[in-house]
């Protein structure tokens, strides 16, 4: 029977393949409308369009998915499967009553309901997450579980490495879900315990605040890039943080305690911070020894960043 597939961004790729790849007749993908990306605004369209272009699937990009006409289309389908996974919109009740759908979700339910759940493990200091296969309901994030899988976040991880490996996860786990619905081996259950809410990234939530410990900036650092990074100021322009390394030791918050030609160590409300990579205002991202060697070399100990 078929599946109608809904996702958008490179996360939802490796289900999207994982189905295909498996002999699951995918008779829809459904993915947002191409946007403008790029400092040309260039219509760009979403990494599954792209996927799905390639392995000649049928694609829709509808602009609202309330429209009666797209509903009655996804009816005649008859799908026995809606699959989502990081569509970016949420499905309506008329979407949800045709069939079973089953939402690929990034955490372990509840926790981190809502729209970044990777971003925010990595800023809460999470050691583990993993991902989730949940009936959707009308609320958010709130269906019963089907199957879930742990995943241990590394030290150096950011939203991109965690992302990469969930994702795959993911995969692996929506055709094990798929399978056992169909063979009655898996009963959906309700979530417990307590939930938390992953929100929205904003562009202000990459602000630096050095009074925090050098622990919880770098967290920031991890689960902000690669948007929208983040970042403080060095007389008056802006520098990204890529990447960065708690130091022991103790100095004025944003004040730069430690300069040599490849090391630049900060300040912070608890330990130091050696920023490692760093992406100065219109330029790419550099090793900090190329920033200090170039815009940086102004920057001297007592330098006061923010």
């Amino acid at each position: 029977m078929a599946v109608v597939f809904f996702g958008t961004p490179d996360f939802a790729i490796p289900t999207l393949e994982a189905l295909y790849n498996t002999g699951e007749e995918i008779a829809l993908v459904v993915t947002q409308p191409d946007k403008e990306a790029g400092r040309g605004h260039r219509l760009t369209p979403p990494p599954v369009k792209v996927w799905a272009e390639q392995k000649g699937l049928k694609i829709l990009q509808p602009n609202r998915i309330r429209e009666d006409s797209f509903i009655e289309m996804l009816k005649d389908i008859e799908p026995e499967f809606i699959v989502v996974v990081a569509y970016g919109k949420i499905l309506p009740a008329e979407v949800l009553s045709i069939t079973k759908c089953i939402n690929l979700h990034a955490s372990l339910l509840p926790k981190y309901r809502g729209a970044a759940p990777i971003q925010w493990a990595l800023i809460n200091g999470e050691t583990e997450t993993g991902v989730t296969t949940m009936l959707m309901d009308e609320g958010l994030d709130t269906g019963d579980i089907l199957l879930q899988k742990r995943i241990e976040i590394k030290e150096n991880d950011n939203t991109l490495t965690l992302s990469e490996r969930l994702s795959k996860e993911g995969a692996i786990l929506m055709v094990d879900t798929l399978r056992g619905l169909r063979d009655g081996s898996i009963t959906p259950v309700p979530q417990k315990g307590p939930s938390s809410y992953a929100p929205p990234l904003k562009k202000s939530d990459g602000v630096i605040h050095w009074h925090m410990p050098a622990v919880e900036i770098n967290n920031r650092i991890r689960g902000l890039y690669p948007w929208p990074c983040a970042y403080t100021f060095v007389d008056g322009k802006m520098l990204k943080i890529i990447k960065a390394k708690v130091l022991e030791g103790s100095g004025e918050p944003s004040v730069v305690v430690k300069r040599d030609k490849s090391e630049l160590v900060v300040g912070t409300g608890k330990g130091l911070l050696s920023l490692l990579l760093v992406q100065p205002e219109g330029k790419k991202v550099m090793d900090i020894k190329a920033y200090l060697q170039g815009r940086g070399r102004s920057i001297k100990v007592g330098h006061r960043l923010g």
